[in-house]
């Protein structure tokens, strides 16, 4: 048997294949111990154990088998390995919207490399189009492909790659645009384009997937479906990131771009708006808003684009016990700001006082967030807050910390200015300082408490 026939296969995996006639790509029905399994055996990752084999079972998911237990395999067919969607010509309607696709990589256009099992970039725009068919239903989709990364390699040169994309496709005349962008990192790109364009005549939509498009249980097709519908026709024209609303296929949330985060690792519907409630619900047909405070969609509007960014920011998450040299390392490096996530209503322990009063005399930027996400910075209540006030810390309200490690970042490439740059930071600009918090903003269902055990019993009736 070659060796492509048992790609990735060593050690005990590959002796029983080779000893029961099957390899990579072959259809199979294997038994092991009671129990049949049918589906095809898939290349092992390089960095797998030597004990496993791996099929894709009928179900589309990935399956695990211990090659002790093998006892036969049967091979019923064989497989061609296909690693990509072929690209297809988007059909023009003449009735539709133009909606333009940019493309940043992420699970949304991505594939399994069974080379490493890992999840790369691998589709591109034109491609999802033919995963997608869908989308020519909702508009006259064009695309263009301006990464294939990973959100976290997402840094200022994609930012004001974007940004600028952004103003040239307004000034072509699109209806609106969608930014295909990874999950983990899409909050951090959502604020720093609310910051970057500002009085957008059309709406920014972000959109990713939890799971890749070769998954059964993937997002990535009705989030797109959701998220072009939102850029060719939604009143809100903002910068928004559309995502599942529940973990069900019922509809998404469009969420404003300063005030939404990524809340769960492997939930579809794991980004939430914090500290208020999402601009509107999206589904197949139509759109249900949710807030009234938005900027609305017009044509005629001319957008204000702002590509800067500087890069000695920092953000600080506060822990308990805290060296002082952590706020000093920063400041002998040339950060020209830093943005602190501090604990209750915004407080760090007095060994960082002295520093930061050297941090901000030297110059240095200093603002206040508060870790726990919900709520307000209130520096006022407690000798805490009003000595770190007293050395130049400014409280931000409830500006996330992430929102207000990129606005830093964005109104130090605008000003060097310091007062200029303090009344930027403290001045709402898409909406990432509210004067309140709605009543059902922070709501959190606690598993085992009688309310939501109740809840959850009737749902499972």
């Amino acid at each position: 048997m070659t060796t492509d026939r048992l790609k990735g296969y060593r050690g005990e995996a590959r002796e029983v294949l080779e000893r029961l006639g099957a390899g990579v790509w072959d259809d199979v029905e294997l038994m092991a111990g009671s129990n049949l399994f049918k589906g095809v055996i898939l290349p092992r990752s390089e960095t797998a154990d030597d004990r496993h084999i791996v099929l894709k079972l009928v179900s589309g998911y990935n399956i695990g088998i211990a090659a002790a237990k093998v006892t036969s395999i049967a091979v019923v067919g064989s497989r061609e390995a296909h690693y990509q969607i072929p690209e297809k010509d988007f059909p023009f309607n003449p009735g539709l919207p133009k909606v333009k696709l940019l493309g940043t990589g992420g699970t949304i256009a991505s594939r399994l490399d069974y080379r490493t099992g890992a999840v790369i970039p691998a589709f591109s725009p034109g491609e999802l189009y033919g995963a997608v068919p869908e989308l020519a239903g909702i508009c006259n989709l064009e695309t263009e492909k301006l990464f294939g990364i990973f959100s976290e390699d997402m840094g200022p040169v994609q930012y004001t790659a974007l940004a600028e994309a952004i103003g040239r496709e307004i000034e072509k005349g699109v209806a609106g645009i969608v930014i295909g962008h990874g999950t983990d990192t899409m909050h951090h790109t959502a604020a720093i384009l609310s910051f970057m364009c500002q009085d957008l005549p059309v709406p920014v939509v972000l959109v990713g997937s939890q799971r890749s498009s070769d998954r059964p249980s993937s997002d990535a097709a009705l989030n797109l479906m959701h998220a072009t519908r939102t850029a060719g026709y939604c009143e809100a024209a903002e910068v928004m990131v559309c995502m599942f609303g529940p973990t069900s296929d019922k509809y998404g949330l469009l969420h404003r771009g300063t005030r939404v985060r990524k809340m769960h690792s492997s939930y579809r519907s794991t980004f939430r708006t914090i500290g208020d409630i999402p601009l509107a619900m999206v589904d197949r047909t139509s759109f249900t808003y949710l807030k009234k405070d938005f900027r609305r969609r017009d044509p005629e509007r001319k957008p204000v684009i702002s590509p800067v960014f500087e890069d000695r920011v920092a953000m600080v998450y506060y822990y308990p016990n805290m060296n002082p040299d952590m706020i000093t390392g920063l400041v002998e490096k040339g950060y020209k700001g830093i943005v602190i996530a501090g604990t209750g209503l915004g407080h760090v322990n007095k060994p960082l006082y002295e520093p930061l009063r050297q941090a901000t005399e030297a110059g240095v930027h200093v603002f206040m967030t508060v870790q726990t996400l919900w709520g307000y910075t209130q520096m006022y209540v407690y000798d805490t807050g009003r000595l770190l006030m007293q050395r130049g810390v400014v409280p931000l309200a409830n500006t996330l910390p992430e929102v207000a490690y990129m606005k830093l970042c964005w109104a130090l490439g605008v000003t060097s200015d310091h007062d200029e740059v303090q009344r930027i930071m403290t001045t709402p600009i898409a909406g990432e300082i509210t004067p309140s918090e709605p009543p059902d903003g922070y709501l959190i269902l606690q598993g085992g408490v009688p309310e939501v055990r109740e809840m959850m019993s009737g749902r499972m009736r």
